[in-house]
């Protein structure tokens, strides 16, 4: 019997490491590294990476290198040279935006121009998983004998990279019957990934005809919008008008994709909130932040529909890239229906840019 653990079991466990500051050893054919990331660094743990020989760099992506004005000689990425009497309040400064209008003087910054970067766009993509600021700590490492009895988590960067960009498969969990507002006769279906990410669900009403086209949303959650009622967006009253004109139509099928922030996650999507505050729209926001305009995955969507059974939707949306991301993934978007609800004042500004820059259709 082997109690080894899974490529899946370790990039969970690594997720969790690098949220608590806790350093993850990557490997593959360039070499082995450990990384951390920047935002729970501690004087402690900088020390202790220095200690292990030379090269630590800060991985940063094209976005936030291209604010700091440091060179991305590697194209996606940049990796940013960690002076010795640099520290975690320099190295943090770095990673988050927050301070920099007010401290925008961070240099000199340089970066390293030659050299394999795999590790290095392996930790980026593992610390956008955990849901943390893409900028990571990279120390290469001669050897990592010396770390065996450390406890570490160790992963193959190359499998890792892999994994994350494979379409998840999707397990049901429990379906149960649920009257709502929007219609006495719904059914909430819960939907487990296997790459152990958060669960999805669907919320079926009526009792669609799985040989005729149903009317379907995918809404990313948006705990702001869905829950507190935010104006600075128009997600909350996207919900309710989808499910009440699915409700009036007698039947439809809502895919609710944990997905907060546009795939960052609260605590990044507050981060682009207070960035927007000090004059960004959400897509400048997001660079600043490092992430692309954009990181939802919404092959989950068109996996959960598939799942329930249906081949043809009605797709409510202001969103063309829904439409041709679903008939890229084996299903046929007869029809797109419009949703435009929930302007206000405050999203003004949000809503012109959804459509200036994002493609949205309102």
């Amino acid at each position: 019997m082997s109690l080894g653990l899974t490529l899946v079991e370790k990039i969970n466990r690594a997720r969790a490491d690098l949220r608590l500051g806790v350093p993850v050893l990557l490997t593959s054919s360039e070499g082995k590294a450990l990384v951390v990331a920047a935002e729970v660094l501690i004087p402690a743990r900088l020390a202790d990476l220095r200690g292990l020989g030379p090269g630590l760099v800060l991985a940063l992506t094209r976005h936030r290198a291209d604010t700091l004005k440091a060179r991305a000689y590697d194209g996606d990425l940049a990796r940013v040279i960690v002076p010795q009497e640099m520290g975690c309040d320099w190295l943090r400064a770095l990673a988050d935006p927050a301070d920099d209008l007010r401290h925008p003087m961070k240099g000199p910054i340089m970066t390293e121009r030659d050299g394999a970067v795999g590790l290095h766009r392996a930790a980026l993509a593992l610390a956008k998983s955990a849901q943390l600021l893409p900028a990571v700590l990279v120390q290469p490492l001669a050897s990592a004998e010396a770390l065996g009895a450390l406890g570490l988590t160790e992963l193959d960067g190359e499998a890792l990279l892999d994994l994350l960009q494979r379409e998840a498969a999707l397990s049901p969990v429990v379906s149960a019957r649920l009257p709502m507002a929007a219609s006495r006769a719904g059914r909430v279906h819960v939907f487990r990934p296997a790459d152990g990410g958060v669960e999805h669900y669907a919320i079926e009403i009526g009792q669609p005809d799985r040989a005729a086209p149903v009317l379907a949303r995918l809404h990313s959650a948006c705990f702001t919008g869905d829950v507190l009622g935010s104006l600075k967006c128009d997600c909350g009253p996207q919900l309710q008008a989808a499910l009440a004109q699915m409700g009036a139509e007698g039947a439809g099928g809502l895919l609710y994709l944990n997905q907060e922030g546009r795939g960052i996650g609260l605590a990044n999507k507050m981060r682009a909130y207070s960035l927007q505050d000090q004059g960004f729209d959400t897509v400048e926001a997001n660079h600043r932040l490092g992430f692309e305009d954009d990181e939802r995955d919404f092959r989950i969507g068109a996996g959960l529909l598939r799942k329930m059974g249906f081949g043809k939707v009605r797709l409510l949306t202001n969103n063309p890239r829904k439409v041709e991301m679903l008939n890229a993934h084996g299903l046929e978007v007869v029809e797109r229906v419009p949703l435009h609800v929930g302007a206000t004042a405050e999203n003004r500004a949000y809503m012109a840019t959804k459509v200036a820059k994002s493609g949205h259709l309102l």
